[in-house]
């Protein structure tokens, strides 16, 4: 999730819209928030976690070697399990949504590697496209034509009916990112800066049948909202900046943690009453669930814990 496509330079462009992305994920699986403004959460889920997958597609580095690549894997394997595996746990012993009846080891197992639950499913998927992207490009006899057509098949295959392990639509947007990266262009020239993609953006919004990442309009709303962010970008203070590049950088840390603070963000709820907007509430409990992961991960660098969690002396950068 905080891949990048060189380890001297970073696009910071990419850290902003991570940033953005990322906080409108806290902010919309804020229950009582979400549930107030359905028709902005729709619009939202459109685009934010496509977009990150579109992004991820478009950073994912394939020419690395086989050690390399798959060490990455792994430290991305073990927090998604040991978080997915928490959060099928909790489950099923609060009442939330996502209830799980009679949790048995089979069924958790079912939840870690074939079917998640809670925010996890973008890890799942992520994992799942980066191994199918790598094993596909490392067939050095087939052009890079058969290598999508391949990858697609393998991808639709997955999303069936009869094994629904990824959702096809979530893996085309990795793939779009990945056949940017292929094609040699950068990200900025085909996502071009524009305040004029507001004005198609808004005319998609006014039919709700676009709200959906598996169709045209939704596509196309993911492109323009990206585009319009990025006309944003341009006019952002230093210091804005630099704490969107940093929320930007840590992203992971956030969509690991963050369950454990939105959790916790319901019991602040009556505290927000005087708001029937609660958009008080959001901004608060979005403040504070971001701001809680960071110190999770901060008492984890501290403490020398992330170099078993995350592979690494220090997850925070």
């Amino acid at each position: 999730m905080d891949a990048s496509l060189s380890d001297k330079k970073r696009i910071q462009e990419l850290d902003f819209l991570k940033c953005i992305f990322i906080v409108l994920m806290v902010m919309f699986h804020l229950v009582y928030f979400s549930e107030k403004h359905l028709m902005m959460k729709q619009f939202v889920y459109t685009f934010h976690m496509p977009a990150f997958l579109l992004l991820s597609g478009y950073l994912v580095n394939v020419n690395k070697s086989a050690k390399s690549f798959f060490r990455g894997i792994l430290w991305l394997l073990i927090p998604y399990a040991f978080m997915e595996a928490s959060y099928v746990m909790m489950a099923a012993r609060l009442p939330i949504r996502e209830h799980i009846d009679n949790l048995t080891l089979s069924l958790l197992l079912n939840k870690i590697f074939l079917h998640p639950i809670g925010p996890y499913w973008y890890l799942h998927t992520l994992i799942i496209c980066e191994i199918s992207y790598y094993a596909i490009f490392q067939l050095k006899k087939m052009n890079t034509f058969s290598k999508f057509m391949v990858w697609g098949t393998i991808m639709y295959l997955l999303s069936l009916k009869n094994m629904e392990i990824v959702l096809f639509a979530n893996t085309l947007y990795f793939m779009i990112g990945a056949l940017i990266r292929q094609s040699k262009f950068s990200f900025l020239s085909i996502f071009q800066a524009s305040f004029w993609s507001a004005i198609p953006l808004i005319i998609l919004c006014l039919y709700p049948q676009n709200f959906n990442r598996a169709t045209l309009g939704g596509m196309a709303i993911t492109f323009l909202v990206i585009s319009f962010l990025l006309a944003i970008y341009r006019y952002l203070p230093q210091r804005g900046l630099q704490i969107t590049n940093f929320i930007g950088r840590n992203t992971l840390v956030i969509l690991l943690f963050s369950p454990i603070f939105t959790i916790i963000s319901k019991t602040l709820v009556p505290f927000f009453s005087f708001d029937s907007s609660a958009v008080s509430f959001a901004c608060s409990a979005t403040i504070l669930t971001i701001a809680g992961c960071f110190g999770i991960s901060f008492l984890m660098d501290t403490l020398k814990f992330s170099k078993f969690f995350f592979g690494k002396e220090k997850v925070l950068n």
